[in-house]
Order: C-alpha cells, then structure tokens, then sequence
C-alpha cells in the first residue's frame, strides 16, 4: 500500500509543523540578534531544509509500500547502529560531555536519531514474525533483552541516556502490544531503573550525574548546571496563564540556553502561556489517538506494529523534552518533534 494518507492525521501534523515555523521565527530572534548570522538567513534556511526537504522526503516516503521496509530492516538497523560506532572514532564530536555527533565536513549528524528508527523498523519486524512466541522467555523476551542491551550499551557510551529512554519506552509499548505479558514488562522495568541508577552513580563521567543533580535541586548552581531548567521556569512564569504574545518572549534573547532547539517549549509558554501549552499538547495527544487509530487498520501485523511505533516515539520523545523544561525530569536534549530545530 502506498499513497494513501489519513486526512485527519495529515492535518494534525500540518498544525504542528506550521506552528513550529512560526515559533522557530520567533525564537530565531534570539540567537540572530547575538550574532553576525541574519534573522532572515536562518528563517530561509529552515524553509529549505525543514519545510522543502522535509515535505520532499514526506513525499517520497508515502510512495514507497511500507512493506518493503521490512525486507530492509536488518541491514537498515545495522548501518544506523555501525553509524553510531562512529561518534567514538575522531570523526566524532564532543559536546557538553557527551560525544553523540559525527562531523562529515559541511553536514553534522546524530546518529543516534536514525538509530531511533532503524531500530524502530527492525523490532517491528522481529515482532511481527514472532507472532504467538513473543510471551514465550526463549524466543521472545530473552532475545527481546539482548537487542536492548546492544543498543543500550552503545548509547550509555555516549552518554545518551535520554535517546535509550524513548527506545526502551517505546519497544516496550510495542512488546506488550503484539502479546508481550504484563509482568515480564514490569520486571523489565524494574530491572532497568536498577540499572539506570547504578549508571548514574557508577559512571566516572559528570554528565550523568549533574543531569540528575539539576533534577533533584533546580537551585543548585544557578548560574552552572542549573541554568537553563533555571532560566526555562522563568520563561513559563513570565508567560502565565495567557502569555505575552507572539514574539514577546524576553528569555529567548541572551538568557534562555538553545531557544530554537531543546529549550523552545519554554518560549512557547512564555509567549502563550499555559492555555496555549496546553492547546500544544492536547495537539500531540491527538496525533497519538490519530496515529493509533491508523496503526490498528493496517492489514497486517507489521504495518500496525511499525504505525503503533511511530507514533508512540514521537509522543514519548516530545513528551520527555516538555517534561524537561518544566522540570518534571531531568534534562534530556532531546529535540520537541514538529517544533524545535535539531
């Protein structure tokens, strides 16, 4: 099947991208107001490659049959997974702490974002094929927990806690969905946050460490590693119920770290206040019930698995950037789908 669009699902999605032009406009404010780099050639630039390129591979997709990314989801998973491998070799960059970039001369990736969804399609895949064996220990979840635990390991090299989070989240979701047991997830769970917090405690990197430390103590350092969760609270404080205005965001200008990228949610309640953040993600839970919906029509059981995935994915990952910014978890740098750049 191909070229057939839910409308209501489109236009969801179409909401959601203008209204990420528009803030990215606004937000763009900030950083060009800073630097030699023009208001308008950023503005141009996002229209290329967000709104052209990304409406161009839009298209493409959609006249590509969902099955034949199936045959492809093996090799598809590996290449993202061997991309990854090469954030540690020296065309990796380090930032932050973390080394999750590849410089490839005048483009630069994060591999881990495409890892996202080669992992995504191969799981589907796997899943589909497992059938009645997914509930079963030997053929479903032991092999289940070592594709995780690649993927897992990898990504804690990183560090790249955040990105293991929505893969876990989100395979976990389609484990249970194609017969998965609901206790086997609960111990998987269990484990994990076990895990996660031996990670954080053993990791000889302070990334790690500080993210949480952020999370547990806002005030802690202020003017350090507290900053932008700092700096982002204010920005939603400022907007209060009905915000400022569009464009009327002050923290986006020398004071809110990364307006057009992980911290653009906040500029969004500064500027439109809690009604409009709302509105925002009444919008993503939509795209989800849409997105669902959908999945739960495909005629076979991959094509609702790979629909169910992605749109879960993209909930969780958006859901976990806002979730960041207010300070209901920790500080992620995950990007807010549909709306921020990066």
């Amino acid at each position: 099947m191909k070229g057939h669009f839910d409308r209501v699902l489109l236009v969801i999605a179409g909401i959601l991208v203008l209204f990420g032009f528009f803030m990215l406009a606004s937000a763009f404010l900030g950083p060009t107001a800073q630097k030699a780099e023009t208001f308008w050639n950023a503005l141009l630039r996002q229209i290329i490659i967000g709104l052209v390129g990304g409406g161009t591979l839009l298209f493409i997709a959609s006249r590509i049959p969902y099955q034949f990314w199936k045959k492809i989801s093996l090799p598809l998973f590996l290449l993202t997974f061997f991309l990854t491998i090469l954030v540690f070799f020296p065309i990796g960059i380090e930032h932050g702490g973390a080394r999750r970039w590849i410089s490839l001369g005048i483009l630069t990736l994060q591999p881990s974002e495409f890892l996202k969804f080669g992992f995504l399609i191969y799981f589907s895949a796997w899943l589909a094929s497992r059938k009645e064996e997914v509930s079963s220990f030997k053929f479903g979840l032991f092999p289940f927990l070592i594709m995780i635990a690649f993927v897992g390991v990898l990504l804690v090299m990183e560090p790249n806690i955040s990105t293991l989070l929505v893969i876990a989240f989100t395979s976990l979701s389609l484990f249970y969905i194609a017969g998965g047991r609901f206790k086997q997830i609960a111990a998987i769970v269990f484990i994990g946050a076990i895990l996660l917090v031996a990670v954080v405690l053993l990791y000889p990197n302070s990334y790690l460490k500080n993210r949480i430390t952020v999370f547990l103590n806002p005030e802690h350092d202020p003017q350090g590693i507290s900053y932008q969760l700092n700096q982002s609270l204010i920005a939603f404080g400022s907007g209060g119920l009905f915000g400022k205005g569009f464009g009327m965001s002050i923290q986006k200008f020398n004071y809110l770290p990364e307006p057009t990228g992980d911290s653009i949610f906040a500029v969004i309640g500064e500027e439109f206040g809690f009604l409009g953040t709302s509105g925002l993600i009444g919008l993503f839970l939509l795209f989800l019930y849409r997105g669902l919906l959908v999945a739960s029509r495909a005629p076979d059981n991959f094509g609702r698995l790979l629909g169910s995935g992605i749109a879960i994915l993209i909930i969780s990952q958006s859901f976990m950037n806002m979730a960041a910014m207010t300070g209901v978890f920790p500080l992620t740098g995950l990007p807010l789908l549909f709306i921020s750049q990066g």
